[in-house]
């Protein structure tokens, strides 16, 4: 898509009508400090917030001061419950043209800023300690290293509201294990605490108290000048390590195992009804037995199912189409790519019925109703409404701001988190592992973290078995 040089969009300058002290900065030693201060507000994302960020992310890259930026939220409830898209649907009700003028310049803002983070020479960690949902998701996946705590709370609630999960949610959400990622950006499903950590969402977890301790760690840290990001990054790994108390133990892993294979098996299909039709099939599983006993039984996996169905009813119609070719194209895209295309279908679903239905019924009705979709059935969408929404033709480009030096990526450049599956898959098909080699080799790269062993287990048990030598062998997602 080109370059993504900072020189191809001018940096934002704060307005007159700006709120004060919506974000609080500080510097200690060589640690840079973002707070969002709109706790009464859950720390949603304005424009007023963006405009004071993106300078002082500029002005930091380019300080041989400034070593770490360090992204929060005021108060313990929140870390960015999300943008205020309730204020961008009330401009659009009120002010017609003008009012959807307004709120794409917010919806450019916004992507420049989390481009700005996804691209960032420096090392940024976002600590989602609280709500992070919507705009708080796009100010903190796209960093190399995100700290989940006990009071995490995530989820991309979009196709509640008659919109797709944005902000850069079209590259990140594909790119998390399997169909994981597919299902939270259709279902809208939330994940808690550690369970961030264990997706994927998070690189880390540590307990919420040991936070104030750790940014004045992080302070202390002074990298060598040689040093590449890489190498500062696992020093900044090292240091959380400091800190790690252990992993909850009353708080199993959710998307594993069986639920893991039949969110694979539901949301690996290509169409919204293929996926239905398929958690109709898994609701409908029955045990495996042997005659007179369960071998296997798919109760948990049976309800899920049901919840997911009816789930699915109450969302958006044309969102979750939309949204569901987002994943499969989102896949390929590069990481300036997915935010382009993601300005353009934000500017058509601020015309949209349902994004006024949604957030009118879900966000600014006391109590929330139900809202009312058009079209209202699956059966309704037409391929014409979700190509209108990808449409490009005869709209203004989004010119992005990127960090000094990045170039447009299709994957992460730094993968800080726990093992990945696919990273246990070629070991494995390497041969002469056993399940303890299997572990031992993990831990000893990451030098024994929390969390590795589960989550090596995990992959073993749901893909391997074992040949006659006794090694593990790879079969993949087979049941």
């Amino acid at each position: 898509m080109g370059s993504t040089s900072s020189s191809r969009a001018s940096t934002p300058t704060e307005e007159l009508v700006d709120e004060p002290d919506d974000v609080l900065f500080n510097s200690i030693y060589g640690v840079r400090t973002i707070e969002l201060n709109r706790p009464k507000k859950l720390n949603s994302l304005n424009g007023s917030m963006a405009r004071k960020i993106i300078p002082r992310l500029l002005e930091w890259q380019n300080s041989q001061l400034a070593n770490i930026i360090i992204i929060g939220g005021a108060g313990p409830k929140a870390f960015c419950a999300g943008g205020d898209v309730a204020a961008l649907a009330e401009q659009n009700k009120n002010h017609g043209d003008s009012g959807r003028d307004a709120s794409q310049a917010y919806f450019s803002l916004e992507y420049q800023l989390d481009h700005l983070i996804a691209t960032y020479p420096k090392p940024y960690i976002a600590y989602m300690d609280g709500i992070t949902m919507g705009g708080g998701v796009g100010l903190s996946v796209h960093a190399p290293i995100r700290i989940a705590t006990e009071r995490t709370l995530f989820s991309m609630p979009e196709t509640t509201i008659g919109f797709f999960p944005d902000v850069g949610g079209s590259f990140f959400l594909p790119r998390l294990e399997g169909y994981i990622g597919t299902y939270l950006a259709l279902t809208s499903e939330r994940l808690k605490g550690v369970n961030a950590f264990y997706a994927g969402i998070a690189t880390h977890y540590i307990d919420s108290s040991t936070l104030t301790s750790l940014t004045a760690r992080l302070a202390e840290i002074q990298f060598k000048d040689y040093e590449d990001m890489h190498t500062r990054l696992q020093t900044i790994n090292a240091t959380i390590a400091e800190y790690d108390t252990g992993l909850p133990h009353d708080e199993p892993a959710l998307l594993v195992g069986d639920l893991r294979k039949a969110i694979d098996r539901c949301f690996s299909h290509d169409t919204v009804e293929a996926i239905i039709t398929a958690l109709h099939t898994e609701a409908a599983r029955p045990d495996r037995t042997d005659g007179d006993h369960i071998l296997t039984s798919y109760s948990d996996t049976r309800a899920w199912a049901e919840r997911t169905l009816r789930t699915l009813s109450e969302r958006s119609p044309l969102s979750l189409k939309v949204t569901l070719r987002s994943m499969r194209e989102g896949r390929h895209w590069t990481i300036a790519e997915a935010f382009r295309r993601e300005y353009h279908m934000a500017g058509h679903f601020m015309s949209s019925h349902d994004f006024a239905s949604g957030v009118s019924a879900r966000l600014i009705s006391k109590p929330p109703v139900a809202p009312v979709w058009d079209p209202p059935r699956l059966e309704d969408v037409r391929r014409e409404h979700v190509d209108r929404i990808f449409a490009r033709e005869g709209s203004a480009q989004l010119e992005l701001l990127g960090g000094r030096g990045m170039v447009p990526y299709r994957e992460y450049p730094f993968q800080m988190g726990l093992p990945r599956e696919e990273e246990v898959e070629d070991v494995v098909k390497a041969g002469g592992m056993t399940r303890g080699r299997l572990r031992r080799r993990f831990e000893r790269e990451t030098g024994g973290r929390s969390g590795v062993r589960g989550k090596v287990d995990e992959v073993v048990e749901r893909c391997c078995g074992v040949d006659p030598e006794g090694n593990l062998a790879w079969l993949g997602h087979e049941d």
